[in-house]
């Protein structure tokens, strides 16, 4: 900036001025900066600005996993409403562990955002820690934190388990299985709200339940359909934690010649756009992903401004019918 200054003969701050604040600057003059500022090459300075102002103009974004679409499109929300007014997004992939969790928020705050964004709610006591005393304001997406105070955008994972539980139970199905990957926080608050539903109607059968610890895909859908019907062979329904793995179970059902839905009844979760164009069309829970990445992101900018803020924002879900059940 100094470089600037010196070239046009003027004050460092009649620049500064010129590309904060442009009004303030005549349009001559503010020409003339721009000229000088793309002969120069010049760039502010992020790290001399941010010590000036204690501001870094950045939001820590901590999601587990950059290839799942759901956070994808929480990712998008979060960018079309942060990049227009001026922050920049400092992204961390946990993939799904705490101890990565809590390894990447300690590099990160070293950044000093000014704010942070993070996913769920079960953290390492360390993680709670830094966030209690990190300063700035934090708010979490996917679920609905029951701490008093504390700022959330999200769902009732559980209730969107007991949702779709209760429609396969209204639709006459009573051998109705749980299948599960990657045991995240969100998957087994969606299990627990099957267990509840089943339990309500005196079904629950723990044998029906399938957990693997490995990452959701469609080609674990169709490994897990193989070893529910060996182990459940009366099973007539599957409630999936994640769509990819009933788009999985529904490719293998087809390639074994099984019925879907007359055979086995077959249901995900978080509405993939693949799964309205599946034969038959997928039953699952449509989950608003792209708002809570944009409302999550709001509630933040309005609590970096100091004004007063929701504490907690539930979005809610939709269950989706479609053939395959």
């Amino acid at each position: 900036m100094q470089d600037v200054a010196r070239h046009l003969g003027i004050s460092a701050i009649t620049v500064s001025r010129a590309l904060k604040t442009p009004e303030q600057v005549s349009k001559e003059l503010r020409e003339q900066i721009t000229a000088a500022v793309a002969e120069l090459g010049y760039r502010p300075n992020q790290a001399a600005r941010s010590l000036a102002s204690a501001r870094s103009d950045s939001v820590l974004v901590l999601v587990p996993s950059l290839s799942n679409e759901v956070f994808v499109d929480t990712l998008k929300g979060i960018n079309d409403l942060l990049i227009p007014n001026g922050y920049q997004i400092l992204i961390g992939n946990t993939h799904y562990s705490s101890q990565e969790e809590e390894k990447q928020l300690g590099v990160f705050l070293g950044h000093n955002p000014d704010g942070i964004l993070i996913t769920g709610v079960d953290h390492t006591p360390s993680v709670r820690q830094w966030l209690a005393t990190c300063g700035v304001p934090v708010v979490t997406m996917m679920e609905i934190d029951d701490t008093p105070d504390s700022l959330c955008v999200g769902l009732s994972q559980y209730d969107a388990g007991f949702a779709m539980t209760r429609y396969l139970l209204d639709k006459g199905y009573r051998h109705i299985a749980y299948v599960a990957a990657q045991a995240d926080p969100r998957t087994i608050k969606r299990g627990e709200g099957y267990r509840a539903a089943l339990a309500e109607a005196g079904l629950y059968r723990p044998e029906r339940e399938i957990w693997v610890p490995t990452p959701s895909s469609v080609g674990l859908g169709a490994q897990l359909l193989d070893r529910l019907l060996e182990a459940q062979p009366d099973c007539d329904a599957a409630f999936c934690c994640n769509d990819d793995l009933a788009q999985g179970m529904l490719f293998q059902c087809q390639r074994k010649g099984i019925s879907v839905p007359g055979r086995l009844a077959i249901s995900g979760f978080n509405d993939l756009p693949a799964s309205a164009w599946t034969h038959p069309p997928i039953t699952t829970i449509a989950t608003p992903r792209y708002d809570i990445g944009r409302e999550a992101a709001r509630m933040l900018l309005d609590a970096m401004e100091g004004k007063s803020v929701p504490c907690k924002l539930d979005l809610g879900f939709r269950l989706v019918e479609r053939q395959s059940t």
